[in-house]
């Protein structure tokens, strides 16, 4: 790959996904597309540059989307469903008691596992949520991996990873090396496909919002600006949910951390209960994997 094709697809990965790829990722692009040009019929990641360059909106899909990162396992780093089952869901409990309905949305749900597993925490929870609607909306930039998603079928390998044994015998049906969630969780959870980089506002607001592992591979620009617009999608008194190796501070002020609690948002200014009020609380049914 020639340097003025790297630099093209840079700009191209940028402005269509929000990707920020640093000068040195020459060989991610190249791993990521020399299979897709074997796919698409052409010798190389230059003709696949032309084709591009010739305005095949398809094969610029189909570049984005190999290049867009999917890793995601089921109950991913364990401390933020630990935070959804013990302090999150018992202040939304208490909040929102007046309406019994809480609206939560995975901003980058990839092949469902991060959705499903709010599922199977909520399902955990039946005996307090009794009468409630609770909404799970899962986004992703990909088609192809929300239609992973819808199906809820993964392979055994996929299950191994993260899924305590319990919930897999408890919430899965076997077929042969397959495993597939049953279909009351699947309709749990309403699949949207969506650039974080386009407006949202469509999608209403919400009382949680976990968005993990997404914005580490954007700008700062472009971080300050989701920030500001998950702040107008989300409840004065909701929670946002960041990866591990993602923050808001040093960045913007729209939202602040929730004390003690890694990962952990809420709104600037909202009349969040104190992290000692919420602890104690009642215990919602422990999720399994404690």
């Amino acid at each position: 790959m020639n340097p003025t094709d790297y630099e093209y697809l840079r700009k191209l990965l940028k402005d269509h996904s929000g990707l920020d790829l640093s000068a040195d990722k020459q060989y991610l692009i190249e791993s990521r597309l020399l299979p897709l040009s074997r796919k698409c019929g052409v010798s190389g990641i230059g003709e696949l540059v032309q084709k591009m360059r010739g305005g095949s909106s398809l094969i610029i899909a189909q570049v984005v989307e190999a290049m867009t990162t999917n890793e995601t396992f089921f109950f991913r780093d364990k401390v933020p469903f630990e935070h959804f089952r013990d302090t999150i869901m018992p202040e939304m409990l208490k909040a929102r008691a007046g309406r019994r309905s809480i609206r939560i949305w995975c901003a980058a749900g990839s092949t469902g596992q991060e959705p499903y597993s709010l599922a199977m925490s909520l399902k955990e929870m039946d005996a307090v949520l009794a009468g409630w609607r609770v909404e799970i909306i899962a986004t992703d930039l990909s088609t192809e991996v929300l239609e992973k998603s819808k199906s809820g079928i993964y392979s055994q390998f996929e299950v191994q990873r993260g899924l305590p044994i319990q919930l897999l015998v408890k919430y899965f049906k076997q077929n042969g090396e397959l495993w597939q969630i049953n279909p009351e969780l699947r309709a749990m959870v309403q699949h949207r496909q969506l650039n974080l980089l386009h407006d949202f506002s469509q999608l209403g607001v919400f009382d949680i919002i976990f968005c993990r592992n997404v914005l580490i591979y954007f700008d700062q620009d472009t971080k300050i600006n989701i920030f500001g617009r998950l702040a107008k999608a989300m409840e004065g008194d909701g929670f946002l949910v960041l990866g591990a190796a993602e923050t808001v501070v040093g960045l913007t002020d729209v939202f602040k951390p929730f004390p003690d609690r890694r990962g952990l948002y809420r709104p600037n200014g909202a009349r969040a209960a104190s992290p000692q009020a919420a602890m104690s609380m009642p215990k919602i049914a422990a999720m399994a994997g404690r």
